[in-house]
């Protein structure tokens, strides 16, 4: 078409873009981990490519904010610190994120896939005229010349990973699931510059008000922050099974989870699914109960520091992945553990006995 760059003279304006930027997410002033979770990993992309590792922090009266960018690894902050972003709405957050980025133009950009972390990606890669890898659950990037990012996430009926490039346009844009990478240490008194800008709009301009914020308790926060999950699928057979669960959850201090067969039978609420459409965990112990392995839920909690697979069939994929199996029917297994653990731990948590 007319007037429209061709791939080869848009490459060549990525020139001017360098870094990889961290969204720093937050609510009421507390920070959503992701974000650190994201420094960790953004600082390795960074090396890769050597340059700065930067932490956008939008908000209102966010000097805290920005203290804990540096701590947890960022280089650089970019702030706009208003009134109007006291509460996050999707306008003065898109509008003050895409004015960052024309302005100080990164090559990559990070945002967390949660419900927040969602809806401001896609406005703002819809604003800026970039792609976006949503729901990515491994970053890496090629080393220059070409350095791109290359953002994985399980496709084609989640059967399969794909990796998926953005190769003419930038900043290069991917949400990731929380506890998808692990928190970087954190160093106390950490700094570094901070780069101020303007948001450019004022109440006057935006349609949507807040008129009040109420504080949800919601189920999947405590299953990606358990140290102990249970989960549940197939094999259970019915959702009777999820009492046995239940128990031994309560014997250990943890939590129930669910596979996506297990949700899909009608057997569990969605909150308690645990995989690439449900959430991603990363706690110290993961008993897969009835659960068959497939990547759909794998990638879900493989990162977890101990998985314990209880299964009747020895050639279910789980067990590959699992640091220790038990061949067997839950239905005889799981009481047995349950009894045993409260025995044991007289009901402590497991971590804190």
């Amino acid at each position: 078409m007319a007037g429209e760059s061709t791939p080869q003279q848009q490459d060549q304006d990525f020139a001017d873009y360098r870094g990889v930027w961290v969204l720093v997410e937050h609510a009421r002033g507390r920070v959503n981990t992701v974000s650190w979770e994201l420094l960790g990993e953004g600082r390795k992309l960074a090396a890769r490519l050597d340059v700065e590792l930067a932490a956008a922090v939008l908000g209102n009266q966010v000097d805290h904010l920005v203290d804990e960018a540096f701590e947890f690894g960022a280089d650089l902050v970019y702030r706009v610190d208003d009134p109007v972003l006291e509460y996050y709405r999707t306008r003065p957050y898109c509008h003050g994120l895409s004015s960052l980025i024309r302005a100080y133009k990164p090559e990559i950009l990070l945002l967390g896939a949660t419900s927040m972390g969602r809806d401001l990606a896609s406005a703002v890669a819809t604003e800026v005229l970039t792609g976006l890898t949503a729901d990515t659950t491994m970053l890496d990037v090629e080393p220059p010349p070409s350095r791109l990012l290359l953002a994985s996430r399980p496709a084609f009926g989640e059967k399969i990973l794909a990796t998926i490039l953005c190769k003419h346009r930038r900043p290069q844009m991917a949400t990731v699931r929380p506890k998808t990478f692990a928190m970087p240490p954190r160093e106390r008194g950490r700094r570094g510059p901070v780069i101020d800008a303007p948001l450019g709009l004022t109440e006057a301009d935006i349609a949507t008000k807040v008129l009040d914020y109420v504080a949800e308790e919601h189920y999947g926060l405590k299953l990606q922050e358990a140290d102990v999950i249970v989960a549940g699928g197939r094999g259970l057979g019915d959702p009777a099974g999820f009492k046995l669960l239940e128990e031994l959850a309560e014997a250990l201090g943890g939590v129930v989870g669910a596979s996506r067969a297990a949700v899909d039978a009608g057997w569990i609420s969605h909150e308690y699914q645990v995989g690439q459409t449900g959430r991603t965990v990363r706690p110290k112990l993961y008993i897969a109960c009835g659960i068959s392995g497939a990547i759909q839920h794998l990638v879900g909690m493989e990162k977890s520091d101990m998985i314990v697979a209880i299964n009747k069939d020895p050639r279910a994929p789980i067990f590959q992945l699992a640091h220790a199996g038990i061949v067997g029917d839950l239905y005889q297994v799981v009481p047995v553990l349950t009894r045993a653990f409260r025995e044991r731990l007289g009901g402590q948590p497991l971590l804190s006995a």
